[in-house]
Parts: structure tokens; C-alpha cells; sequence
């Protein structure tokens, strides 16, 4: 931030603001363009690249899968005797 100015005149008022104003304007287009940015189209992707995320999610659903199986093998057991004391 910048320091604090002492303005003595109406005219150093409007400057001030105007110079303001100009790095406004410059930070939302900069804002703009980084928004944009975000959400360009992807281009299409050929069928290998389809298939080999096809097989990338599907592993990961099967990672996920079993390791909810076995977090609930594992405490399974804790958690229904938590659930019994609150009762």
C-alpha cells in the first residue's frame, strides 16, 4: 500500500483519484484475463486419450473402493461401539 499523502488542493484530490481510477481499471483487465484463463475450452481428446483416462478413473474408483472396505473391516467394530455407549 502506499503511504498517506497530504493533499492540499482539490486538484492533487482529483489526480489521486484519477491515477487511482487507471490502476483499478489495469488490475480488472489483468483480473479479467486470469478468469479467463480458467475456464478455457479443452480440445478434444482422441480415443487413446480416452480410454487411458477411462482406465484411470475406473482404477481410482476401485482404490476407493477398497479402501472404504477395509477402513470399515477394520473399525467397523469401534464405530458400532461408539454407537451403542451414546445410546
Amino acid at each position: 500500500m502506499d503511504k498517506t499523502h497530504d493533499y492540499r488542493t482539490l486538484e492533487e484530490i482529483r489526480q489521486r483519484k484519477n491515477e487511482l481510477r487507471r490502476q483499478i481499471d489495469r488490475d480488472n483487465e489483468h483480473i479479467s484475463q486470469l478468469w479467463g484463463s480458467l475456464f478455457v475450452k479443452r480440445k478434444d481428446s482422441t480415443t487413446g486419450q480416452f480410454v487411458t483416462n477411462l482406465l484411470s478413473h475406473g482404477a481410482m474408483m476401485i482404490d476407493a473402493f477398497l479402501l472404504v472396505r477395509k477402513l470399515r473391516r477394520d473399525y467397523g467394530g469401534l464405530m458400532q461401539s461408539l454407537r451403542r455407549k451414546k445410546s
